[in-house]
């Protein structure tokens, strides 16, 4: 395969507290990554997933959830970490939960760059009583921006995955792999290892 038919890039997934960023990160990656928990701010790293497929290599930045109710000194740290990791990528997916959108969802939106292509991944749709009700999130979302696509998913349950991967390679630019194909993170195992212990604590 020439590399102009390859596409790799990095993808930032962005989103608030809770509304399944690492379980979505962990389902694309098809490994245990970034752990993930009930209580918000459960990631604290900057990390890397990296899934490579037939013509296409992914480069997931898992960021922490975007503050923007509690100040402190942690969670500002928290919110620079998400700004920087929109400083040098190629696509963002913007996680939402389907059941509410919030002001809190706006400000991270807002973080993303007009120039930057951006994809809504409207999570948690398992949870909805009826389809019906994805609409009025979905017409609110399109008056934020230009999304390249507005993506209805369930990481939890594995529903619509496919589509939003495919949507994400489109946006991603012709180049050759970025890591070996069988790289799926940066972080070595002691690492992971100790992000584990600290899940169960």
């Amino acid at each position: 395969m020439s590399e102009a038919a390859f596409r790799s890039g990095h993808v930032a997934i962005v989103g608030r507290p809770s509304v399944g960023k690492s379980t979505l990160l962990n389902r694309l990656v098809g490994h245990k990554i970034s752990i993930t928990s009930k209580k918000p701010q459960t990631t604290r790293h900057r990390i890397l997933g990296v899934l490579t497929e037939p013509a296409r290599q992914f480069v997931f930045v898992d960021t922490p959830g975007f503050q923007t109710r509690h100040r402190s000194r942690l969670n500002d740290r928290l919110n620079r970490a998400v700004t920087a990791s929109l400083a040098d990528v190629d696509v963002v997916v913007l996680v939402v939960d389907a059941a509410r959108l919030t002001d809190a969802d706006r400000a991270v939106c807002a973080l993303i760059a007009p120039a930057c292509p951006a994809i809504a991944a409207i999570n948690k749709v398992d949870a909805l009583a009826a389809p019906r009700e994805l609409l009025p999130r979905l017409a609110e979302l399109a008056t934020w921006r230009d999304f390249a696509a507005l993506v209805p998913v369930s990481a939890e349950k594995d529903v619509a995955l496919d589509v939003l991967k495919a949507e994400i390679a489109k946006c991603l630019p012709c180049s050759p792999p970025l890591y070996d194909a069988d790289t799926l993170t940066d972080r070595d195992e002691r690492f992971l290892a100790a992000e584990l212990i600290r899940e169960k604590i």
